[in-house]
């Protein structure tokens, strides 16, 4: 399939490399001309375990390229991925001044039925606003679709080459059998493939965050609370952990 990738941070080099690896056409798109250069020269921004390689062998074999023109990516593609940044704000809040000013140039320069797709935390809600933004850019014909990513730096290809599962969030039947076969070879090792609305989609994201910080943050009380009893909290943890319910 011909895919664009908005944004080449961790998320979109990632998610673009490895669909690349699996037979698509991918083109990656960034405003940022000199990461555009030097991907194009080979050398790789961030680092992470066989990355290098993997956008290496799918360069020289055509399925990956670098580009800052983001009209060609928009119109030599089907699914548009946004993985662009949305840091938090002063206030917390998520900043998506970047999602929406993609949102317009998608519009623009679209040439046929497109699947706009939100790579990108967002909070709920997100996508729909997408979708408002480019209609007003556009007649063309295209859907929308959330598909959040579990990555964990240091493990990112294992993660998305053999996802725990996929969340795919749209509200067309139609749409969700197209990503259903984008992400069809990633999940033979039975691992689900999970269709839900969008809202639904873009909250999965944020449970899941909130659930493993929570763990997370338990876990440290756990400790403190041994420090202070003097328990071993490594023995602790093996205990709960032993625990199917948990």
């Amino acid at each position: 399939m011909k895919i664009c990738m908005i944004g080449t941070g961790y998320v979109g080099l990632v998610t673009g490399t490895c669909f690349a690896e699996t037979g698509n056409d991918v083109i990656c798109v960034d405003i940022d001309s000199a990461k555009i250069d030097q991907l194009n020269k080979g050398h790789i921004p961030i680092y992470e375990p066989g990355l290098d390689e993997m956008i290496k062998r799918n360069m020289n074999e055509g399925r990956l390229s670098f580009t800052t023109d983001l009209a060609h990516g928009v119109q030599a593609s089907l699914f548009i991925f946004i993985a662009v940044g949305t840091p938090s704000s002063d206030d917390g809040s998520a900043n998506l001044s970047s999602v929406w000013s993609v949102s317009r140039e998608i519009g623009r320069h679209m040439n046929g039925y497109k699947i706009v797709v939100t790579k990108s935390t967002v909070p709920v809600g997100t996508t729909e606003r997408v979708k408002e933004i480019i209609a007003q850019e556009t007649r063309e014909p295209f859907d929308v679709a959330s598909n959040p990513e579990f990555l964990k730096e240091g493990a990112a290809i294992d993660d998305f080459m053999k996802p725990d599962r996929v969340v795919i969030g749209t509200n067309d039947p139609r749409v969700t059998e197209l990503m259903k076969e984008l992400y069809e070879p990633f999940v033979r090792t039975g691992k689900p493939i999970l269709a839900m609305d969008i809202r639904s989609s873009e909250l999965t994201k944020y449970a899941a965050n909130a659930m493993l910080a929570t763990r997370i943050s338990f876990m440290n009380e756990i400790a403190n609370l041994c420090e202070r009893l003097g328990a071993d909290v490594n023995l602790v943890r093996r205990g709960i952990g032993s625990d199917p319910r948990i």
